[in-house]
């Protein structure tokens, strides 16, 4: 079968070619519709449509140019991945969380690389006790004289490195936490903060219930994605922070259902 507009044989068709379109984004990190167009040897269109019906699925979200993958149950990325994605918006919001700290005594940090840079962006010249699931956190601040570091028990998922399951969601129940700072995987106004996991979830959500100030701290990526297991609502957060590539009106909307939110 030949494509219309480039008269080039196409090599993929269907739910194949995007099948291989989601494939590719998720092996990349995020794809363009020139190159992919080019592999496939379809047009620009045709990939731009298929884009489009993989976005409604919920399995890709369309940039300019191109799509990044969305994570869900079946697909999500390892720490070590995320770590090298968005390195100077992440740097920037880490900086703009730690400067909430104010008087808080006690912490919660989530698992993830953003939570990570916060850790390491956090005074080390006054006392704080922090508690998190993450080994990469708990490591990194486990040295300084002044931090006492909880870490959570429970078993190890070895993509993110932080423990799960219902150890570490009962031993959060036991406290009261000054602040929490906390990722995910997506958010949106309707859908709230998900993940993919529903052990990751579980721990999160009591992280929720048992922090008086919560702050969400992700890149404008995160915005309008959905994964399958829901832990709040965007409502339940004091302060939403992420980089200037969220438009401000899309800023703006979330300021509606409450939390503040700063674009830096």
């Amino acid at each position: 079968m030949m494509d219309a507009e480039t008269g080039r044989v196409i090599l993929a068709e269907g739910e194949e070619r995007r099948r291989r379109i989601v494939s590719a984004a998720r092996r990349a990190g995020a794809i363009g519709v020139t190159a992919i167009a080019a592999d496939l040897g379809v047009s620009r269109e045709t990939v731009r449509r298929d884009l489009g019906a993989l976005e409604r699925r919920g399995l890709v979200r369309r940039t300019h140019g191109g799509a990044f993958p969305v994570e869900s149950a079946g697909f999500e990325t390892t720490l070590e991945f995320r770590t090298g994605l968005h390195v100077p918006e992440k740097i920037r919001i880490a900086a703009a969380a730690a400067a909430l700290l104010g008087d808080a005594e006690t912490v919660f940090m989530d698992e993830g690389s953003t939570p990570q840079l916060i850790a390491e962006a956090l005074p080390d010249d006054r006392p704080l006790t922090v508690v998190t699931a993450s080994l990469a956190t708990a490591l990194g601040l486990a040295a300084r004289p002044k931090t006492t570091v909880l870490l959570l028990g429970g078993r190890v998922r070895g993509g993110t490195m932080a423990t799960v399951d219902h150890w570490a969601a009962r031993t959060l129940s036991d406290f009261v936490i000054d602040l929490a700072y906390l990722s995910a995987n997506g958010i949106s106004r309707e859908h709230g903060l998900t993940t993919p996991d529903p052990r990751v979830s579980e721990v999160k959500r009591q992280a929720v219930r048992a922090s008086r100030r919560r702050v969400f701290a992700g890149v404008y990526s995160k915005f309008g994605a959905v994964s399958f297991c829901r832990f709040a609502e965007a409502r339940a957060f004091d302060t939403i922070i992420t980089d200037t590539r969220l438009p401000q009106n899309e800023a703006r909307r979330y300021g509606l259902l409450g939390p503040e939110v700063l674009r830096v």
